[in-house]
């Protein structure tokens, strides 16, 4: 994870990394519009990993002595302690993380500190602190998710055996185990996982050494820093590794995604828990009330999911537009790419947190839903595949049971209510056998295949889930 952060100190007259080119200083102004010490100080950790492997292999190549690479280490050591303890100033003028790490090592330990930064530009330099952060993050988010799938797996075993109504179109269609209704949001978040791996190979390259664009006269050895900062592989284009932005982006569209599957649920939960459903409840601690009405008892973290959402998809599209028309190789462009990059990262993670948490707090009326499965003849297809398995061609049991539907509406009863003699009515091969293909539990312990809401396929499937969790 990041390091901590503090805020900036008033602005001083420190001279610019820089500025020997140019006859005037960069207004006040300029200097915040530009400088983005402010939110990307996260990087602190990254910069002083990447620092620390650079220099080692500068002095494994003799470009510094072993002299300057011990200055070096104590140093950033030293710096990374200021940081963790709060104690470390960080100044606007020098705009970024690496110029203040930077100017601060050279104050500690003199001209050894200025030779840090040979063969390595700021380009490659804040691209490989990027990546180092992202897959740290990546990691991270992969264990929240299989938390979250896990405390989804310990909902749906207590509910294997409960009915509710699967909808279509948001009509009762067939009835389902809630267990394996739990199941399918577990499948999505076992894809997102499975996205995020895969996305964390491409984010696991490493840019430094490609220097500002064109890489560096220096004989320096790329592999060897991507061993020691655990990199699957280098950048192999220099213009490229400067300037892409593609892992970063990819990272949000899996974002979205997550984000996208854990708001459809959250759309579930709030339809379950409004007093129309009355499906579940949700922990007190997840909720709030009213300021003018007393009984009211609002869903707002799934509805914040909801919103947070649409949040993430925006900075994927800010990504996307950011670099839609970039020339090569890095403009200062890129500088925008952090705040959504790491807004999403934040969202995301607090967002898993709180929902394996919410999902243990979830309390399941079970009446209600097998109540609600009742009311919407969710049998119909079983009473169709029943004249079918009688020899019916199914168009005809489709229309025959769609009789029985409307007779059974004017009735005010289930079809399972409908007594022998007036289901004969719409086919003579309805037989006694009927009822247990009417029934609820009948219906879901049909459905015995992988994949299906039968409760022994839903547990096998629960098993399996676990398995791959372990």
């Amino acid at each position: 994870m990041a390091i901590s952060k503090k805020k900036n100190s008033p602005t001083g007259n420190s001279r610019k990394a820089w500025s020997g080119r140019f006859n005037e200083p960069v207004s006040e102004l300029v200097q915040r519009y530009t400088a983005s010490v402010g939110f990307d100080q996260r990087l602190a950790e990254f910069d002083i990993q990447g620092s620390l492997a650079h220099a080692q292999m500068l002095s494994a190549a003799g470009i510094i002595s072993a002299e300057d690479l011990a200055a070096i280490e104590q140093g950033l050591d030293q710096i990374r302690d200021e940081i963790l303890s709060g104690k470390f100033v960080w100044l606007l003028e020098l705009e970024d993380v690496h110029l203040n790490i930077e100017k601060h090592l050279t104050t500690l330990i003199g001209d050894a500190g200025k030779r840090l930064h040979t063969a390595r530009s700021r380009n490659d330099q804040v691209a490989t602190d990027v990546r180092l952060y992202l897959r740290a993050s990546i990691d991270d988010i992969v264990g929240f998710i299989k938390a979250m799938q896990r405390a989804l797996l310990d909902l749906a075993e207590k509910h294997v055996e409960t009915v509710m109504p699967g909808f279509t179109h948001l009509q009762v269609a067939q009835p389902i185990s809630f267990g394996h209704h739990l199941m399918a949001y577990f499948e999505m978040l076992q894809r997102d996982v499975e996205r995020l791996i895969d996305c964390r190979k491409r984010v696991n390259k490493l840019p430094l050494g490609a220097a500002a664009l064109a890489g560096t006269s220096y004989p320096i050895n790329r592999k060897l820093v991507a061993q020691k900062l655990g990199f699957d592989g280098i950048c192999e284009n220099s213009l490229d590794a400067v300037s892409d932005r593609d892992f970063a982006i990819e990272f949000c569209a899996c974002a979205a995604l997550i984000m996208t599957h854990l708001s459809r649920l959250s759309e579930e939960i709030i339809l379950w828990m409004s007093p129309s459903f009355g499906f579940i409840d949700l922990a007190d601690r997840f909720c709030t009330g009213s300021s003018i009405m007393p009984q009211k008892k609002n869903p707002d973290v799934p509805e914040l999911v909801r919103g947070k959402t649409g949040r993430i998809n925006g900075h994927l599209v800010a990504l996307l537009t950011l670099m839609k028309a970039q020339p090569l190789a890095y403009n200062k462009d890129n500088q925008e790419d952090k705040g959504p990059l790491f807004d999403t990262v934040d969202t995301l993670i607090d967002t898993l947190r709180i929902y394996a948490d919410m999902l243990t707090g979830i309390r399941v009326d079970q009446e209600a839903m097998r109540a609600a499965a009742m009311r919407g003849y969710a049998t119909a297809t079983d009473l169709a595949d029943y004249l079918t398995k009688k020899g019916l061609p199914f168009r005809d049991a489709h229309e025959a049971v769609a009789q029985a539907v409307r007779f059974a509406e004017k009735k005010g009863r289930d079809l399972s209510a409908l007594t022998l003699p007036e289901l004969r009515q719409f086919s003579q091969r309805v037989n006694q056998d009927i009822y247990a293909v009417l029934t609820l539990e009948g219906s879901m312990k049909s459905r015995n295949h992988t994949g299906g809401t039968a409760p022994v396929q839903v547990r096998a499937a629960i098993k399996r889930a676990r398995k791959k969790l372990s």
